[in-house]
């Protein structure tokens, strides 16, 4: 099974995670979310395939769910739905789905728990945070 990842290429974590996958030698399956948008039954498989709801998989930060009224916990999950598909941006990521499952890799190096072998170390994220040793194990 290829690797499939839900990225925002603006997303450092999103950007930190394809690099990761691309460097244990997978061609990953990139889906630019934003551009593509999401239906409802993407959105509700992948949620129960990462064991998420739309409220754990509500982007806070960096999004218009607070100005859309979407933080106050009595929303409901429908309305989270159906506002993540208005605004694709209110989706949480990036997710990624391999053969070992699906999860929402924040932060990026959750994704080494889907990869069938590491990257080839040393290798840090964008801001310098070692991920992989020299000698290709994990750090931290």
């Amino acid at each position: 099974m290829s690797i499939v990842i839900h990225h925002n290429p603006d997303c450092g974590t999103s950007r930190n995670v394809l690099a990761i996958i691309e460097a244990s030698g997978e061609t990953p399956v990139v889906v630019d979310y934003l551009q593509t948008g999401w239906t409802r039954p993407q959105l509700l498989a992948l949620f129960a395939a990462a064991d998420l709801t739309p409220r754990t998989a509500l982007r806070t930060t960096k999004s218009p769910a607070e100005e859309l009224g979407l933080l106050d916990p009595t929303v409901s999950d429908e309305t989270l739905l159906t506002a993540m598909i208005d605004y694709p941006v209110l989706v949480n990521r990036p997710i990624v789905c391999s053969g070992k499952g699906v999860r929402l890799c924040r932060p990026s190096e959750a994704v080494l728990d889907l990869l069938d072998r590491l990257p080839l170390g040393p290798m840090a994220k964008e801001d310098g945070t070692p991920l992989i040793d020299a000698k290709g194990h994990r750090v931290g």
